[in-house]
């Protein structure tokens, strides 16, 4: 069994209720574009001579850690992850264009957050990060999987 299997077989056991876990299928998304939307407004300078400057800040660098623990994971659910941030690289690109991103993107956080807690206090269970915070890189990789299973996509 591959590590990422091994990651989202634990995520499952606090993800059972089907409403839980259609509250994460809609909250998962909205949490990861919005901690992008976030870090993406925390410039850092230094970067800006080795790459161009919409992707001189924070967020690119969390994205490199991610990506690196996708990658030694599982190089299919790093494809497909990979595929996922560039959608969301996408949706920030919409907020760019008003003065409110940082705004919309910390109200979308909270909001998606209230979600998942209730989904969790439907399942009667906590959610897995209280147990490991690298659970908060498996919600992504859980969507994946699924859509890789149903797609026949080993990974």
């Amino acid at each position: 069994m591959t590590e990422i299997q091994n990651w989202l077989n634990k995520y499952v056991e606090s993800h059972e209720n089907k409403l839980n876990k259609l509250i994460h299928w809609r909250c998962v998304p909205v949490i990861f574009f919005s901690i992008l939307g976030m870090l993406s407004q925390i410039h850092i300078t230094l970067l800006e001579t080795m790459i161009p400057h919409e992707f001189a800040n924070l967020a690119s660098i969390f994205g490199i850690f991610g990506m690196i623990f996708y990658l030694k994971s599982s190089f299919p659910m790093f494809v497909g992850v990979r595929f996922f941030s560039l959608l969301g690289v996408i949706t920030i690109s919409f907020l760019n264009n008003t003065d409110y991103r940082l705004e919309i993107s910390i109200v979308l956080f909270v909001l998606a957050w209230i979600g998942q807690f209730i989904g969790h206090k439907i399942d009667g269970v906590k959610p897995s990060f209280f147990e490991d915070l690298k659970f908060l890189l498996i919600g992504p990789a859980w969507l994946i999987g699924f859509t890789y299973n149903k797609l026949e996509i080993k990974y």
